[in-house]
């Protein structure tokens, strides 16, 4: 099939008339969107997500399409005693619908937010009639009803059988999707196009190029000892990790566009005793592909020399857990596909590059093009003035729509995007 120029691209009457179908849900969505935003489902809070989940699996049955529960793998996590334990995360919801059809999209989303069981951000409420500030509303629970309104939509179209989907919505990508990450890159094989649905930048705008993103957690030992009477006998394993802190933090700007953050410490106790643990947890943020050989290497000669003094005993934990996201030419394919389906609806769509990560870091890494950022307007994410603006329920569905319905038609060629992906483009 030869792809429409994407000039000459226009709306056929019966796309126009799907699209139309769109405006007239705007009060159940949001009225959909105050109930899943009232649930809390922080990341840890393995009820709140079993419930959220319940709630989105109702919602999908509009879907007529295959919905289970999918089990992830297991997961590490070092405690504030410095100790290693396995973790266990709530299932992810995966919906799919004609998987022997000739294109094939993966969808995905998370269903988890930030904010724990025990915050004191859990209540929607309206800033004005267009504007809603609640826990999850931008972040991402918005996007998930943009998706399946979109999808839904795209039934009404005669083309609809020519595109088969997987979604997967996570309930750990705000902890950098550990259990999740291996499904996602699972389905990023499998699919031709992927679209995530993180909410756009407060001005409607898309990202772009991603950076990478790791994230560890140091284990110093060393030994108590009284801090008054045999001083000398300890090994400060605080004291150990603030040099280490020091030389971490004194890595920025050696390599650009690599960052390192410090983001918590754990250990100590009373101030009569040396302290014998201290735990730090990190990030760290990579531009480009090769950075990240860099980072180890300054990662493991850091840690090697703390572990060399005497009486201490560093161990070093976590990893890279997504990769960068350039806007190479595959993912610049699928942008382009965004921007025209948003000038045939009268929306102007543009692009910045992010220094934040997420599901699509994972999909391009599997050799997926994708854009990530189709979700609702809104802004403040990650903290208690998050907020959507209203309206956008309904243009970024009718924009996923355009996107689906076009992929439908072939006017826009996923197979020729992801072979352009697999020529070493990326």
């Amino acid at each position: 099939m030869v792809a429409t120029p994407l000039a000459e691209l226009k709306l056929s009457l019966d796309e126009q008339n799907i699209i139309k179908t769109i405006p007239p849900q705007k009060a159940d969505l949001v009225a959909t969107l105050l109930d899943w935003s009232a649930q809390n489902s922080g990341s840890h809070n393995l009820d709140g997500l079993s419930a959220m989940r319940g709630l989105l699996r109702d919602y999908a049955t509009k879907l007529d399409a295959d919905v289970m529960d999918k089990h992830l793998s297991k997961g590490e996590y070092v405690t504030p005693a410095g100790e290693v334990k396995t973790v266990d995360y709530a299932p992810a919801l995966e919906i799919s619908k004609r998987p022997n059809a000739p294109i094939q999209l993966v969808l995905t989303g998370h269903y988890d937010t930030v904010f724990p069981k025990d915050f004191h951000f859990q209540t929607p409420r309206y800033l004005d009639d267009e504007t809603v500030n609640g826990p999850g509303t931008a972040d991402m629970k918005g996007g998930i009803l943009v998706m399946m309104t979109a999808l839904a939509a795209l039934e009404q179209s005669s083309h609809a059988s020519k595109i088969g989907y997987k979604v997967l919505l996570s309930p750990d990508e705000e902890i950098g999707s550990p259990g999740s990450s291996k499904r996602l890159m699972e389905l990023g094989r499998g699919a031709d196009v992927g679209l995530t649905f993180e909410p756009s930048l407060p001005d409607g705008s898309l990202a772009g190029a991603r950076k990478g993103s790791g994230n560890w957690a140091l284990i110093i030992n060393g030994r108590a000892a009284h801090a008054g009477r045999e001083h000398h006998l300890g090994r400060n394993a605080i004291a150990a990790m603030a040099e280490f802190v020091v030389a971490l933090d004194a890595l920025n700007g050696q390599r650009e566009g690599v960052t390192f953050n410090i983001a918590k410490i754990d250990g100590g106790g009373a101030s009569n005793i040396v302290p014998e643990l201290a735990v730090g947890r990190f990030n760290v943020r990579v531009k480009e592909d090769g950075d990240d050989d860099w980072v180890l290497k300054k990662l493991e000669a850091l840690t090697a020399k703390i572990d060399a003094k005497d009486g201490i005993t560093a161990k070093l934990t976590g990893g890279f857990t997504r990769p960068p996201k350039p806007m190479s030419p595959a993912n610049a394919q699928v942008f382009d596909w965004v921007k025209q389906a948003g000038a045939l609806l009268g929306q102007k769509i543009q692009w910045v590059p992010s220094g934040g990560v997420c599901e699509g870091n994972n999909l391009w890494a599997a050799g997926c093009p994708n854009v990530d950022t189709l979700g609702v307007i809104g802004g403040d994410i990650h903290s208690d003035r998050e907020f959507i603006k209203l309206e956008s329920l309904v243009t970024r569905a009718q924009l996923t729509t355009v996107i689906l319905l076009k992929l439908a038609s072939g006017e826009f060629d996923a197979k020729a995007c992801k072979a352009l992906a697999a020529k070493g483009a990326r």
